[in-house]
């Protein structure tokens, strides 16, 4: 394999080898600290990050406002003081050793705030933000401004050449890099387009390719490309390196670091990645982003998969082929259904599925009670962790701070299962783990194939880095 050579990134020569951020407690300031003393870039995400007491536990971020709104700023409060706690961390770990990075998502509730107020309280150690979920625009301002560089993930050329153009053009110098992120491949929120389709994967390289003609078209061709999503054995990559086609190249590992000795994520979820076949994680559009999403299929994936199978359109008058009487609730109100799916009605009842729910699209679900009231509190205690929630109908901006739109019982509370999962401990792990989200890469299932983990042989992060400049 050809030699992987050292990259300028962040004002810094480092190893070309990036930790992919991990929203919610998954990309600490311990395994970012570790993979920045190791020579690479290590990545802090301050997406709701833990903040610890003075005895070193964990603090539960437990809300008390009465009002979303309410809770929303002890939210804010919350990722400011956990993402802060995070630097703090890696930056000592570090030793000033390679370079720190902070991954937040655009979509973030009051995302702009969260990574404003980090980046004052951690002046100098903070190297670079990495961000995508959305179009970021701002945050080459918001990083020049704290005289850091910026990396924002894209999808595609044509996403990179909407934010060049809106915005980025103003701070050039500031361009760290571009993070392409397989959009079919990598795990977490993906940036499919309504014209890609989720069935059929595209190849990297010429993705790439083209997204480095437009970098060189506005001078930016000293400017790195970091390739995310399906990267396992550098191996595989060889023909990527010294290739004038796709210029400065580095390879962001987000899956690979969860299997590491530094890894925060509980025994048990560790434990499962071993299992996994390949198949086992697949791209869905539960996610109340609106963003598809790569993760593990698990019990918690099947019952959303189940509960938008037991779907049918209504109407509230009689229209079309919907002209079977349905009634809704205690009050028995009348809605209108096909007479087949009044059939499959009956047979879901008899399943237990009698509760209906309306989603936003002039659909009913069914689910049983013990779900309609955990959907219907859930939605309640909203805490307005994106900028705008499917969900919950929540958003960001006033004055009614709602989507307008109803919110959806197809979906769920994104925040309440990846802090449940992220935190998941005692004899329960494992089922907790099973029915939460677990979000993955497509390379998941290559913890069991993959010799280097054999007999139970968990890394160090020195240890996987230097695996991985192996080639493998």
């Amino acid at each position: 394999m050809k030699a992987v050579n050292a990259i300028r990134m962040s004002g810094r020569e480092v190893l070309p080898l990036v930790e992919g951020g991990k929203g919610v407690s998954v990309s600490t300031g311990v395994s970012a600290g570790y993979w920045a003393a190791a020579g690479g870039i290590g990545t802090v995400s301050i997406v709701n990050a833990d903040s610890y007491d003075a005895d070193g536990n964990v603090i539960p971020q437990i809300y008390h406002g009465r009002t979303r709104r309410e809770r929303h700023e002890e939210l804010i409060k919350y990722a400011i003081e956990g993402g802060i706690t995070q630097v703090k961390l890696a930056h000592e770990i570090s030793n000033g050793r390679g370079r720190i990075h902070a991954n937040i998502l655009w979509e973030m509730g009051n995302s702009e705030r969260v990574i404003s107020e980090v980046l004052e309280q951690t002046k100098g150690m903070l190297h670079g933000v990495t961000c995508g979920a959305g179009m970021p625009f701002r945050i080459s301002e918001i990083a020049a401004h704290y005289n850091v560089f910026y990396y924002p993930i894209v999808s595609s050329s044509r996403a990179f050449n909407a934010l060049w153009r809106r915005s980025y053009f103003k701070n050039p110098d500031k361009l760290g890099g571009v993070v392409y992120e397989d959009p079919w491949r990598a795990g977490g929120h993906n940036g499919l387009s309504n014209s890609e389709d989720p069935l059929k994967p595209q190849s990297p390289l010429p993705r790439v390719i083209e997204l480095r003609k437009v970098m060189n078209h506005y001078g930016l061709q000293h400017v790195p490309i970091v390739m995310a999503g399906n990267v396992w054995w550098l191996s595989e990559w060889q023909d990527w390196l010294d290739n004038p086609e796709v210029g400065p190249i580095a390879f962001q590992f987000g899956t690979r670091p969860l299997l590491t000795q530094e890894s925060p994520i509980p025994q048990a979820w560790k434990d499962r990645l071993r299992t996994l076949k390949k198949g086992d994680v697949y791209l869905n559009k539960f996610s109340p982003t609106g963003f598809y999403s790569s993760a593990v299929r698990n019990s918690f994936l099947k019952e959303l998969q189940e509960r938008s199978n037991r779907q049918v359109d209504y109407s509230n008058e009689p229209t079309g082929n919907l002209t079977t009487v349905y009634e809704i609730g205690n009050r028995g109100r009348c809605v209108y259904v096909s007479e087949v799916d009044r059939g499959r009605i009956h047979q879901w009842a008899e399943q237990g599925f009698v509760m209906p729910m309306r989603s936003p699209d002039s659909t009913l679900i069914f689910v049983t009670p013990e779900k309609a009231k955990e959907i219907m509190e859930d939605q309640t205690a909203c805490m307005g962790c994106l900028s705008m929630c499917n969900f919950s109908n929540w958003s960001q901006k006033g004055p009614d701070y709602t989507t307008g739109r109803r919110p959806d019982p197809r979906s769920f509370c994104i925040q309440k299962t990846l802090q449940t999962i992220a935190h998941a401990s005692g004899p329960d792990a494992a089922e907790i783990i099973d029915h939460n989200l677990m979000f993955s890469g497509t390379n998941g299932w290559r913890f069991g194939a993959d010799p280097f983990y054999a007999d139970g042989f968990v890394p160090t992060v020195k240890q996987l880095i230097d695996r991985i400049i192996t080639g493998y």
